[in-house]
């Protein structure tokens, strides 16, 4: 996997749309958010912009990783939606393809994470000074030297789920920061936000919206 960005150039996928909230299906490879310098600067949030100028930012993605992001289109719906993202009020659901095959086919891991500092943007686990951090996961399907796995976060600290899964010894495939040997020799990060539940800020009606993993 190159250090060099180059974000892939795909037409913008919208996946539901109405007056107060967008939602986009975003690809591997793009940043959500500008990083530092002009060569960071193309961005999901600056192609939202461009298509739906008042789009306002509600969270993250991953760069490597894919799948369903709401924006919202109001600053009532950032702030509604802001709030049920802090009080985890949303219900987040990934699919990703991992190393080996767990021994169990459904559990939690709960092991709290914090930046790896000389390390950074790595996270690792820490029981003294890291912040809690839960996952729930499910084994989808037995694919021999390597699984698919549903993942739901109930916790949503930086790269959660990737640190979880290696804490199992089951490492994300092609992750660029946690795998080794042959699970890293993968075109991308095998991680796909697959569906996210939310209540409406107009009138508080649920909504889930999801998209397929392209892996």
């Amino acid at each position: 996997m190159s250090d060099i960005y180059a974000p892939p150039q795909a037409p913008l996928v919208v996946l539901h749309e109405d007056a107060e909230v967008l939602l986009v299906d975003k690809p591997a490879g793009l940043l959500s958010v500008p990083g530092k310098g002009p060569e960071l600067a193309d961005c999901l949030l600056t192609r939202v912009q461009a298509a739906f100028p008042d789009a306002l930012l509600v969270h993250r993605l991953d760069r490597d990783t894919s799948g369903v992001m709401i924006f919202a289109l109001t600053p009532h719906a950032q702030r509604h939606l802001g709030l049920q993202f802090e009080k985890r009020m949303t219900r987040k659901t990934y699919v990703a393809r991992v190393w080996g095959v767990p021994s169990e086919k459904t559990g939690t891991v709960d092991l709290p994470l914090i930046v790896d500092w000389p390390n950074r943007p790595r996270q690792m686990v820490d029981h003294a000074n890291g912040k809690p951090a839960q996952t729930d996961w499910r084994v989808l399907k037995d694919e021999g030297d390597t699984s698919r796995v549903r993942l739901h976060p109930k916790t949503g600290r930086s790269h959660q789920l990737r640190v979880h899964m290696l804490a199992l010894g089951h490492p994300i495939l092609g992750d660029p920061f946690y795998a080794t040997g042959p699970a890293r020799a993968f075109p991308r990060l095998m991680l796909h936000s697959e569906e996210l539940r939310f209540k409406h800020p107009q009138g508080g009606r649920s909504m889930k919206i999801r998209t397929t993993a392209l892996f």
